[in-house]
Formats: structure tokens, C-alpha cells, sequence
């Protein structure tokens, strides 16, 4: 089976298409896997654009299901989704209530990454208070 190679920057504007932007790991792991093992890179950037663009679901609601997942490993990358969750659509209501989802599964710790993570793209909800 032969497959076309992707070129490095097809691989980074597909994480600018959907976060806006190509984190630095990501990035600095593209370039390196491109100069050892182009057709590895390749076929893993694939399968991960096919997992994250299903035609059953919409992008906002991927993109919320994967903050959600990361939250519940406490991966950085939640951050990277709740940024593409947002771009998608997302409010700062339907992400909080996926990361009471993920705190369900992980407990506090997923929440308190949440919090950091939406108190830094919500900025102004820090300044609330309730009434």
C-alpha cells in the first residue's frame, strides 16, 4: 500500500485549522519525526485528523469530549482542546459542565486543571462573584 507522504506544514495547518495554532511539542515532535520516519508521522497525523473529524459528530462536540478526556489523564493537551472547543463554538457553561464530567471519573484534580485552563480563555468570569 502505497501512501503519499505529508509535507511538515500540511501536518502543522491541520493543528492550526483546528486549535489556531501548532504547539510546541507538537511541533518540535512533527519536525524531528519527519526527518527520521516521514511515513510513521504520516500515518499516525492521519489516523489522529480521521479519530477527530467523524462525520457522526460535530466538531464542537468532539472537541468537548476531548478536553474532557485529557482532563480525566491531567494532560496538558486539555488546554490545546478547550482552545478548539472554543474555535468550534464552545461556551464557557458547556466546557465547564464536560469538566464536571472528567472530575466525575478523576476527581478534584481534573476540576482544578479545568479551572486554570477556563479561568486563562475566560478571564473575565475570574472577576465575578455570586449573588
Amino acid at each position: 500500500m502505497t501512501k503519499k507522504i505529508a509535507e511538515l506544514d500540511e501536518l502543522k495547518s491541520r493543528y492550526e485549522g483546528m486549535i489556531g495554532f501548532t504547539p510546541p511539542k507538537i511541533a518540535k515532535r512533527l519536525e524531528l519525526g519527519m526527518r527520521v520516519d516521514p511515513a510513521l508521522v504520516t500515518a499516525l497525523e492521519d489516523w489522529r485528523i480521521a479519530a477527530l473529524t467523524p462525520t457522526a459528530l460535530d466538531q464542537k462536540t468532539v472537541q468537548l469530549m476531548s478536553f474532557a478526556i485529557l482532563l480525566v489523564q491531567t494532560s496538558e493537551a486539555a488546554a490545546n482542546h478547550a482552545k478548539a472547543a472554543i474555535k468550534a463554538g464552545a461556551t464557557l457553561e458547556e466546557l465547564h459542565a464536560s469538566a464536571g464530567i472528567a472530575a466525575l471519573f478523576r476527581g478534584v484534580a481534573a476540576f482544578n486543571m479545568a479551572g486554570e485552563i477556563l479561568a486563562g480563555l475566560f478571564p473575565e468570569t475570574g472577576q465575578k462573584t455570586g449573588g
